[in-house]
């Protein structure tokens, strides 16, 4: 190889060389800025202290439709029509099912066609009554005559109103072969079949609205009067532990005998979703307040089955602390041991974390 090559070859591997140190050493400056630099200086802290908790005494409840209904059949007929099934969603009004119909539009025309005649022997017993009317005034015809006219009329009025309630019904019942949805709700059970001949009585179909829920408790007797002064509670769905506050509570105005408990609705606001009627859920019933250590469930770290916080002290140095935990309100938990009022602790978890290990590597 000629020199001027070999020189050009081992000054190309050393502008190689010397790019690779220069890399490797931003990448270290720059993981040093994030890990020391960045966490260090802007870790977020939050002293604890005692804060008023409400207490609560949670039971056991069943969440209810409030609108919940079985439709069934006013009239007799073959079920000629079903539009909907178990788990439809159904507007207001809309057309469930159909009974058919054709006795009941032969019975409405035929109870027209009565009225109709009525009508017309009511316009001819009043022009006949008009005449006796005037022939009486000329001592035509004698009273008892002029009476049989006058009662002729008023036959023929009660006739017209005989006919006119004939129609009626039969419009009433004609209507009552569609079956129709009281309120927007959603089809829980099928009571009938395509073909099956139904009387009055016969249960049709069964839905709820599930715009309206509420929980149902039985509580017991020592707890009313506490619950009936503070009227608010919480219903805790089971599986995400996420809970929806109660509108109002309507606290029945009796005991049960056997068990001694009084029934409790907590009414919820309309229109929540992924809630069913039969559902069990926790219902936490709001009974006083006092002074607890409260934190919030983001400056939590957990270790399998250990709980903890990262704590930060008067130097700014980090270190874990195991707590034991209490109850939970909305974002916040109670702390029962491990802290004290007056601590400080840290809100970021994972900055506490690098901190930490960035402290424990610059001590060796």
């Amino acid at each position: 190889m000629p020199f001027k090559h070999f020189t050009e070859h081992l000054i190309q591997q050393l502008i190689e060389k010397i790019m690779t140190i220069y890399k490797i050493l931003l990448l270290s400056v720059t993981l040093s800025f994030f890990t020391q630099g960045s966490y260090s200086s802007e870790l977020q802290t939050m002293l604890v202290k005692s804060q008023a908790m409400p207490v609560e005494h949670i039971l056991e409840g069943t969440i209810e439709a409030v609108k919940q209904s079985t439709l069934s059949a006013e009239i007799s007929g073959r079920i000629s029509k079903i539009n909907f099934d178990v788990n439809d969603p159904v507007k207001k009004g809309g057309l469930l099912l159909h009974i058919r119909d054709n006795e009941y539009q032969a019975r409405l025309q035929q109870a027209e066609a009565s009225l109709a005649e009525a009508e017309a022997n009511l316009q001819d017993a009043t022009l006949e009554f008009t005449r006796a009317k005037d022939m009486f005034k000329k001592n035509v015809i004698s009273e008892s005559q002029y009476d049989r006219a006058n009662a002729t009329v008023q036959a023929a009025k009660a006739r017209v109103a005989a006919s006119k309630a004939a129609v009626a019904i039969a419009k009433e019942q004609l209507k009552h072969t569609n079956i129709t949805a009281p309120y927007t709700g959603i089809v829980i059970q099928r009571h009938v079949e395509l073909g099956e001949t139904v009387s009055p009585g016969t249960p049709l179909m069964t839905g709820y609205s599930a715009n309206e829920l509420r929980a149902m408790v039985d509580v017991p007797q020592t707890f009313i009067e506490a619950i009936r002064a503070h009227q608010k509670a919480r219903v805790i769905l089971l599986g995400d532990n996420k809970s929806i506050s109660s509108k109002s509570l309507t606290i029945f105005p009796s005991a049960d005998t056997q068990r001694h408990t009084v029934r409790v609705r907590v009414n919820l606001a309309e229109g929540l979703s992924n809630l069913y009627p039969g559902t069990l859920v926790k219902v936490a019933f709001f009974t006083d307040t006092s002074q607890r250590l409260l934190i919030p469930v983001k400056a939590l770290v957990q270790r399998s089955e250990v709980n903890g916080v990262y704590m930060v002290d008067t130097e700014g140095k980090v270190k874990l602390r195991q707590v034991r935990l209490g109850h939970k309100n909305d974002n916040q938990i109670e702390i029962l041991a491990g802290l004290v009022s007056g601590e400080t602790i840290a809100l970021d978890p994972v900055a506490a974390g690098i901190l930490l290990k960035n402290q424990a590597g610059n001590a060796q």
